[in-house]
């Protein structure tokens, strides 16, 4: 299985991805002689992967730094790089490689702090690979200092340094630093591909899987997690329920608690996981003597790994009162196609009756102004608004 093979509907931007890395080992060849970069080369030293959410920019990126480190024996005889079976595929796309470092946002933000020593790393030879790959899964959320500090990086790059930036969009990213990157922008794939991704190697039920990748419109983490998850699924057949409840003020107010309770438990849900593993593997790596104890001079170590995960859980959070909005987008966005009686397949099918019965009680106008009032509940969100206060002025909004 080659590494492009988890690139939904992105023929374009493999072939491109594919030919820079072809052109990435004659770089290599140069910069080892001492002599010029080729002429016309497809590869740089910086690339930005810009998409809607779904559309698998960091998939792209990931599978293009595992074909910069392949180290297939078929490459010396002229195969294409990016087999994923040899040890610089594999690692590189499951995220232990030495020479690939990932850098995501733990809060709402990355620091400059989180950035310092990622930069510094930058400047040195890769350890074993054939490049020191910087992948930003969330190049939209650096703050002024570490936009700054990557910047700086990406001005001067080592020779065998390769930056992968991934946002929503250019306009996410400073425009000095989006001016030094290639750009490649991904599209969301179709319904079609996405439920047949599903069917074929998640072995998905058809039904299922286009049910599924229809609800997500082309999101296909998404899809393959309402596919497969149970409890994906009841959260987001609470959150379609929420439009038939804001009737009077009470049930706008509960509804509103329900959703921010329910992101929450599902934050907790993720957070624990991962931070019972840091933890432990923390202490282990610090010395930590059986029963626990862990040696002098490491309480402040510990202490800014509370405060990352402390980040992070409020981060899921968001990011799960997100999802539930974008769903809740979604349902009024299939009331607005029936009063406008468009052609467009629903999205939501499983709740048609509810869909149908709003579209008959309301306007357009007034649809679109509760389309408003959910894009606006995101924008408070991403302006750290207290969430429940966020949540409950947009279900006061969407009051009949």
């Amino acid at each position: 299985m080659a590494v492009w093979d988890d690139l939904v509907g992105q023929t374009r931007v493999e072939e491109q991805l594919a030919a820079a890395a072809r052109d990435a080992d004659a770089l290599v060849t140069a910069h080892a002689a001492g002599e010029p970069d080729p002429a016309a080369s497809k590869m740089t030293h910086a690339w930005l992967f810009t998409g809607p959410p779904g559309s698998g920019r960091e998939t792209a990126a990931r599978a293009f730094a595992a074909a910069l480190q392949c180290v297939s024996p078929d490459r010396a005889m002229g195969g294409v790089p990016g087999c994923g079976f040899c040890t610089g595929c594999h690692t590189a796309l499951v995220g232990t490689h030495a020479d690939v470092n990932t850098i995501s946002a733990v809060g709402t933000e990355i620091l400059v702090r989180d950035m310092r020593d990622t930069v510094r790393k930058s400047y040195t030879s890769p350890a074993n690979g054939r490049w020191q790959i910087i992948l930003v899964t969330d190049a939209e959320r650096l703050n002024e200092k570490s936009a700054n500090a990557v910047l700086k990086a990406v001005e001067e790059p080592a020779p065998r340094t390769v930056w992968l930036l991934c946002a929503p969009s250019l306009e996410d990213v400073l425009p000095t630093i989006r001016s030094r990157c290639r750009h490649l922008n991904l599209s969301t794939p179709s319904v079609e591909a996405v439920a047949d991704v599903l069917v074929r190697r998640d072995g998905v039920e058809p039904e299922v899987a286009h049910a599924a990748a229809r609800a997500t419109q082309g999101h296909i983490d998404r899809a393959r997690r309402l596919a497969t998850d149970a409890s994906a699924r009841a959260r987001r057949a609470a959150v379609l329920r929420l439009p038939l409840r804001t009737d009077d003020i009470g049930g706008c107010l509960k509804a509103a608690q329900e959703l921010i309770d329910t992101a929450a438990e599902d934050a907790k849900q993720v957070a624990e996981e991962v931070d019972t593993r840091e933890t432990e593997e923390l202490k282990a790596a610090l010395g930590a003597v059986q029963g626990g104890r862990m040696p002098r001079g490491t309480a402040g170590v510990m202490k800014d790994l509370e405060e990352q995960q402390k980040r992070r859980r409020r981060r899921t959070q968001i990011d799960s009162l997100d999802l539930a909005l974008t769903d809740l987008t979604g349902f009024y966005r299939d009331v607005l196609a029936l009063q406008l009686r468009s052609r467009s397949a629903l999205a939501n099918i499983d709740v048609q009756d509810a869909i149908e019965r709003i579209a008959r009680d309301t306007t357009p106008e007034r649809t679109l102004r509760r389309i408003e009032a959910i894009l606006a509940c995101r924008e408070a969100l991403d302006r750290n608004v207290a969430p429940l206060l966020a949540v409950e002025a947009m279900t006061m909004a969407l009051r009949g």
